[in-house]
């Protein structure tokens, strides 16, 4: 559910409306994508920010240039947050766990390496590497195990290459979409259609409401602070005089 009641910083909303613009338009540019249905900066849970893709029907396999595609999509977000900040956050970690876990699956479960072939390197339960199977390397040398760790890595950072390319051929859709996306703070597939086609959605009555709010919640944020009184500081052990004023 969203959580419209949470109360989160402007730079924070910011580093947010990029980090999920990132996924949008990386989504948006991959051929064989499921497409864009809504990107929202609400938090939900413990999310800040959303990408929702919705595929066109049922979805029983995927191919390799699939899987390569949802690594990149996957890491859009990093790789916009270094693009316009040049700093990453926790934000991307989940991010960054889902591409490489897909990437994983791609070498050990799919045979979809071309160094490494067809061959099934998981264990039965799906386990690659982990638990049980952790310190059991009979069933492989080290070497090989050696080879899954290079092609996995490799997978994942073509992938966040691919989208940071993305996002830097499309620098000012990128600046829209975020523009966008701090001001309305969802955008539905049409909205997102036309900002990719370069059209600018954002009217001058909604940059004034937009300011408006900022002061709103500007204030809010004032309101949960509480001074310090310099009784409670004394007791504390905290000298007043030192405290700003």
């Amino acid at each position: 559910p969203e959580r419209k009641s949470m109360i989160i910083g402007e730079e924070e909303k910011r580093n947010t409306a990029y980090h999920e613009a990132g996924h949008c338009i990386v989504a948006k540019c991959i051929p064989g994508t499921d497409p864009v249905h809504k990107i929202t900066i609400i938090p939900r849970g413990h999310a800040l920010g959303v990408t929702i893709l919705l595929p066109t029907e049922d979805r029983l396999s995927m191919s390799k240039e699939y899987a390569q595609g949802i690594i990149a999509y996957a890491m859009g977000g990093r790789a916009a947050e270094e693009i316009i900040f040049g700093l990453t956050t926790t934000g991307a970690g989940n991010d960054i766990q889902k591409a490489t876990d897909i990437a994983r699956k791609m070498v050990c479960t799919w045979g979809m390496s071309s160094t490494l072939g067809p061959v099934a390197w998981a264990a039965p339960d799906h386990e690659v590497f982990m638990g049980r199977e952790f310190g059991h390397t009979d069933r492989f040398s080290e070497k090989v195990m050696e080879e899954i760790d290079v092609e996995v890595r490799q997978l994942v950072v073509t992938g966040y290459e691919t989208a940071v390319r993305i996002l830097r051929e499309k620098k000012i859709v990128l600046d829209n979409m975020a523009d966008a996306l701090l001001i309305r703070e969802t955008l539905e597939s049409k909205e997102i259609d036309a900002i990719m086609r370069g059209e600018m959605l954002v009217t001058d009555d909604e940059r004034e409401k937009y300011k408006e709010r900022l002061e709103r919640e500007k204030e809010a944020r004032k309101a949960i602070v509480k001074p310090v009184k310099a009784a409670e500081t004394t007791a504390l052990g905290m000298d007043p005089a030192l405290l700003p004023t």
